[in-house]
């Protein structure tokens, strides 16, 4: 009777390569993960923005701004603007306060908006009063995230309003445009500029075009939807994402951003 082959006694060797390019690949994508982080910031280090700091004020024709969501300050509205006063740091994420103005149920969106920000939104609003009106506060972040919180907002039929000391920079301008009413006081920031699609948001364009364009096509069916002129987005193609390009009180009604006062 004939006795079985040997095993090759090289297998465990062949098995360790094997686990070694796999290692080598996933150093790799890391490689490029972290490169993709850094890039952008090495870009900023080299070349700068020299455009005004964000508090310098603004003027027609004057209006971009440097701009980091890490630098944003908080601008506390004077008394008596809204329902309750803005907390004195701006929250890292987005932070849901259900109250009443002019006794109606309303709802004060202040902070970051982060990625999951819109499950925890649709979370908080099954738990409360639907809010007729909703006052903004927020230095922008996760577009995704603002184009779903937005939609909630406009099956809700919400007024919008920006008080003369909030911020609305960024993706948080999207969240504004869901107002079926708009009011924005010619005090408040509202700022458009470029934008990053993947979930990494800092991923140069090489790396996610296929994201960017999908997320280029979201945003302008979401702003035809909500009735605001196409044309804000040239300013906010223009503008490269370390800087803040601010609308005017004009360029929001020409837009069609803000509702006009006589309607």
């Amino acid at each position: 009777m004939t006795a079985p082959p040997d095993q090759p006694r090289d297998t465990p060797f062949q098995a360790r390569r094997i686990i070694q390019a796999v290692l080598i690949v996933q150093l790799g994508i890391a490689a490029i993960l972290f490169s993709a982080d850094l890039l952008p910031s090495l870009a900023t280090l080299v070349a700068p923005s020299d455009a005004p700091a964000l508090t310098q004020p603004a003027s027609p024709g004057d209006q971009t701004r440097r701009y980091s969501p890490r630098d944003v300050p908080t601008r506390v509205p004077n008394p008596g603007t809204r329902p309750i006063p803005a907390t004195t740091d701006m929250p890292n994420r987005l932070a849901f306060a259900f109250t009443t103005w002019e006794d109606a149920p309303a709802l004060i969106l202040t902070g970051t908006i982060e990625t999951g920000d819109a499950g925890r939104f649709a979370d908080a609003l099954a738990l409360n009063p639907a809010p007729q009106v909703v006052f903004l506060n927020s230095p922008g972040g996760s577009v995704m995230d603002a184009l779903a919180i937005g939609r909630t907002l406009r099956d809700l039929g919400v007024t919008t309003r920006l008080t003369q000391s909030d911020i609305c920079l960024s993706a948080c301008p999207y969240i504004f445009a869901a107002g079926t009413q708009r009011i924005a006081d010619d005090d408040a920031w509202l700022g458009v500029h470029q934008h990053f699609f993947d979930e990494n948001t800092v991923l140069p364009a090489f790396l996610a075009v296929e994201n960017i364009q999908r997320g280029q096509a979201e945003v302008v069916g979401y702003l035809d939807d909500m009735g605001v002129d196409l044309r804000i987005m040239q300013p906010a193609m223009a503008t490269p994402p370390d800087e803040i390009y601010l609308l005017t009180p004009q360029e929001r009604i020409d837009y069609h951003l803000t509702t006009p006062p006589d309607e």
